[in-house]
């Protein structure tokens, strides 16, 4: 999940949107998914030696490892092969995003083994994935109860919890998921989520920065970590580090240009601000505080012409707060330039 998407300049007006947290496909995670296919099609041997390999790549890749669990379940009879193949299957459609059909292999696997915990921590995420909080809680809940030492359905019950706007109950999740793998960072960069909405930004930063050192290719701890320096502790040269180390990770982040030009405006240091703005329009041209901010920063510099046409474009995408009638009356003549 990534915590939030940008601050706003705007006359230092400050404003957050949420959004989804995403990671680059791991050559673990490629490994994983091979053996899923495989397990789907009753090639319970074969699955197992790719979520081995898995494993040996990521020995803390948390899929890989319970999907391994359930192989030898099923091989060793704890469970029907059935209900392997069944929540194999799930898992599979899952990752297509097609989650109805997800949710209806887990019910299969499900009523074949009611005890089997996994199966409800699958499911979970289906409805989680549908937006359906409360039967994913309870799923996760009778994951948790079945096995108590499943970190990750913790770690979802979290996010759901989150979603609905329980952020005590989801730092509580979290910090049992850490107790049980200190080395889950996506634990970690969600605790930080949870505290930054909660205006607890010297928390957040030390989840982020433990986020980091798990995982140092996590481009969102860095975005993340950037809004915290710069919304809760004003620390700009902090913040302009953080985001250009998510930049480097990700270039065509628009969000990290766009916030990294608000720490070079409050800086005074308008050029590089302006040049920020520039490019977050380009990946996302419909985006209007990048124009509006661009504009504060062009007429800081003295070039009014472009201030006005960067505000009047501002206003037709639906953000006019720099397009009053005062505005208006002073950029009419340089419009017409």
């Amino acid at each position: 999940m990534r915590a939030l998407r940008r601050i706003g300049l705007l006359a230092l007006i400050i404003s957050f949107l949420t959004i989804n947290l995403c990671y680059a496909q791991s050559v673990a995670e490629q490994n994983w998914t091979k053996g899923v296919v495989y397990a789907a099609q009753w090639k319970f041997k074969e699955a197992k030696g790719e979520f081995e390999k898995a494993l040996k790549v990521d020995p803390f890749y948390g899929p890989a490892k319970r999907s391994l669990e359930v192989i030898e379940d099923a091989i060793g009879q704890k469970i029907k092969s059935k209900t392997a193949i069944h929540l194999f299957k799930g898992i599979s459609y899952g990752k297509k995003e097609h989650w109805d059909e997800s949710a209806a292999e887990l019910n299969k696997a499900i009523e074949l083994n009611p005890g089997y915990a996994y199966a409800y921590h699958c499911r979970g995420l289906a409805y989680q994935n549908k937006g359906r909080h409360d039967q994913a809680i309870s799923d996760y809940t009778k994951a948790i109860e079945l096995n108590p030492r499943d970190a990750g359905a913790y770690v979802n019950r979290g996010i759901v919890y989150g979603r609905k706007g329980q952020h005590d109950q989801a730092i509580s999740d979290y910090t049992k998921a850490i107790e049980l793998n200190p080395r889950d960072a996506r634990a970690y960069v969600n605790r930080g989520y949870a505290y930054q909405l909660k205006g607890q930004h010297e928390k957040a930063i030390s989840d982020y920065t433990r986020t980091i050192e798990l995982n140092p290719g996590n481009t969102y701890a860095y975005y993340n970590r950037g809004l915290a320096y710069a919304q809760g502790k004003g620390q700009h040269d902090q913040a302009i580090s953080d985001y250009s180390k998510a930049i480097e990770l990700n270039p065509r982040d628009a969000d990290a240009y766009y916030n990294r030009g608000v720490a070079y405006h409050l800086k005074g240091q308008h050029d590089q601000a302006i040049s920020d703005y520039t490019k977050a329009i380009e990946l996302n041209p419909r985006d209007a505080k990048a124009y509006c901010n661009r504009g504060v920063a062009m007429k800081k510099l003295g070039n009014m012409k472009k201030a006005c046409s960067d505000w009047k474009r501002a206003c037709e995408l639906g953000d006019c707060r720099y397009w009053g009638i005062v505005s208006k009356i002073r950029c009419f003549g340089k419009l017409q330039d």
